[in-house]
């Protein structure tokens, strides 16, 4: 077996997709979360001055959603054909669209310029990409994409509590229940208890 790290922040973030189907695939991983105060002297191990990174026997590798989708073809987590890995593909960059746009509202400093951006995104942008969102889901029997189990949903289980958080909608779960129940799925599935259980307890 290969000697597997994963590295980020002490967060579910971006990183916990990743760790989530590296254990959905047996395969046992240093789980490194890096603090943020100590960021700073650790961003040489990332070729793009980001994380998460996956090292695999010694070489390093980024990108959120390309790491999730290599690790969901090594574990049969794709679709049927190219048509539904397309599929896959497009709406999970749906997702990761939904959550930098959210993201880039929560992170304002101003708090007036939060305001307002807030105002204008919950106006104009987060309807539709929430009843879009909502609307994938329902139409592929509670999966993100293919009517079955793929990495798709493996990445938005680990991003949901991130999205969450960055959204701000205190009655998500509730409006949207399409959301939580996917995440709850696959934080059920048996190949995940062990990590699950062991791994630290973080709010996104």
């Amino acid at each position: 077996m290969p000697d597997v790290s994963v590295y980020y922040f002490p967060i579910k973030g971006l990183g916990e997709s990743i760790r989530l189907l590296l254990a959905y695939g047996g395969q046992e991983f240093e789980d490194v979360r890096i603090p943020k105060e100590i960021w700073p002297q650790r961003r040489s191990i990332a070729a793009f001055g980001q994380v998460p990174v996956l090292e695999i026997d010694g070489k390093r590798y980024a990108q959120s959603v390309a790491i999730s989708r290599y690790l969901g073809r090594k574990y049969g987590l794709t679709g049927a054909n190219i048509e539904e890995d397309f599929l896959i593909d497009q709406n999970v960059d749906f997702v990761n669209e939904i959550r930098l746009a959210a993201s880039t509202v929560q992170n304002e400093p101003d708090p007036a310029v939060k305001a307002v951006k807030r105002a204008k995104f919950l106006r104009d942008k987060c309807p539709f990409y929430l009843q879009k969102l909502d609307e994938i889901i329902r139409s592929n029997n509670g999966h993100l994409a293919a009517g079955k189990l793929t990495w798709g949903d493996i990445y938005f289980a680990g991003l949901y509590s991130y999205l969450r958080y960055a959204l701000e909608i205190p009655d998500l779960d509730q409006k949207y229940p399409s959301f939580k129940k996917l995440q709850d799925y696959v934080l059920s599935l048996p190949q995940l208890k062990q990590y699950l259980a062991n791994a630290p307890q973080t709010d996104f």
